[in-house]
């Protein structure tokens, strides 16, 4: 009895720190993500926040989202960006002093403006870095990289995208507090979608992404192209950015690519339709630090294959239970998972109901939620 009541004090001693604190906390943050924006939307709505939000550039190349208002605590940064390969390094200006920010929330450390923040002008004040799992590298790369992320080192404290992402930056960066707080986005238009039993028995992978090869894409069109070959009736769904699609599809034969259908790049408030037109959801990636799109598939009630460097398919996809986590870069095991759900559907309609399941705990106010919670836990000490 002891224990309920100590548990029920500190309960309500919690909430009268909160209803007493307005944590005033600053982001800076690449661009506008539709993602991360839903995240943001939540954090403002509360009346224990007082946010701000800094974008480094108002959009990527690589992710052509449709433009939207920004709304009052939200800014672009006047400044411009230099791309080395895959990094997008940015150069920007007109930073707040910070000194009304209890939280500085930093998430890039590639870029020139989030080396001179974490080396310049957030020393002295309490700031956090904000990430997904490090790519993996070798040679000349990791030493730049490791030589880019060391002034992580005086962060606060990393607030990590994904188990898997925590675990990497507790091994780089032991001495630091750490949480997890995987992304959460709003999902409501993919919970709506209904289930109803495959009466055509032709089953429908869909994969939503670029379509480059740290995707995996090439992977999952050469299986593809195999179940073709082994007789099974299948289609294949294909979302996103061209990128090297066309030279990939070269890896076909005729009798697969005519069973492959291309819907190009989608607006995020577009994508429902295609997960509902969906059977198995499938994302084998070399590397991704989380993959929103499995949430979205999750929402949606999907079996999912993913391979084991996703970073959401680390935290969400349970063996056996709502899909199937293979080896990345291993084209032998994608065909395996894709036969075994061509050839079981009433295994991938059980799945698909457990990834439901698991997705309603993932909105962008449990999100920021678990936002205050790092906020109070630092502030508390």
């Amino acid at each position: 009895m002891l224990c309920k009541l100590n548990s029920v004090d500190s309960l309500k001693s919690s909430m009268r720190r909160r209803m007493q604190r307005k944590y005033n906390a600053v982001f800076v943050t690449m661009v506008p993500s539709p993602y991360q924006r839903d995240l943001f939307g939540a954090l403002a709505a509360r009346e224990d926040v007082n946010l701000s939000v800094c974008y480094l550039e108002s959009g990527a190349p690589d992710s052509p989202w449709p433009k939207k208002e920004l709304r009052p605590f939200e800014r672009i940064l006047p400044g411009f960006c230099v791309p080395f390969g895959n990094v997008r390094a940015h150069v920007n200006w007109s930073f707040s002093d910070f000194s009304d920010a209890e939280f500085v929330i930093l998430s890039s450390f590639t870029s020139f403006s989030g080396q001179w923040l974490m080396r310049h002008r957030l020393r002295g004040r309490r700031w956090l870095f904000w990430g997904e799992r490090m790519r993996p590298q070798s040679g000349v790369r990791q030493l730049i990289q490791t030589t880019l992320g060391a002034p992580i080192a005086r962060a606060a404290g990393i607030v990590a995208i994904g188990s898997a992402a925590e675990q990497d930056y507790r091994s780089r960066f032991p001495q630091l507090r750490h949480f997890c707080i995987p992304y959460h986005c709003e999902l409501a238009p993919f919970f709506v979608i209904r289930r109803d039993a495959n009466e055509s028995g032709v089953i429908t992978f869909l994969y939503c992404g670029q379509m480059i090869e740290r995707k995996g894409i090439d992977l999952l069109l050469l299986a593809f192209d195999r179940l073709i070959a082994n007789g099974m009736d299948a289609r294949l769904l294909l979302v996103g950015r061209e990128a090297e699609l066309p030279r990939l599809l070269n890896l076909m034969s005729p009798s697969a690519r005519a069973r492959v259908q291309y819907e190009g790049f989608q607006a995020p408030e577009c994508l429902a339709a295609y997960f509902g037109r969906s059977d198995v959801f499938v994302l084998p990636s070399r590397h991704d630090g989380w993959g929103v799109v499995v949430n979205q598939a999750l929402a949606t009630g999907l079996p999912i294959i993913t391979s084991d460097a996703v970073g959401a398919g680390f935290d969400y996809v349970q063996n056996g239970i709502n899909g199937v986590k293979v080896k990345a870069g291993d084209v032998d095991a994608l065909y395996d998972a894709m036969q075994t759900l061509t050839q079981n559907p009433e295994i991938a309609r059980n799945w698909g109901m457990k990834s439901r399941e698991l997705a309603r705990t993932l909105t962008p106010e449990a999100g920021a939620e678990k936002w205050v919670q790092v906020f109070e836990a630092l502030t508390i000490g």
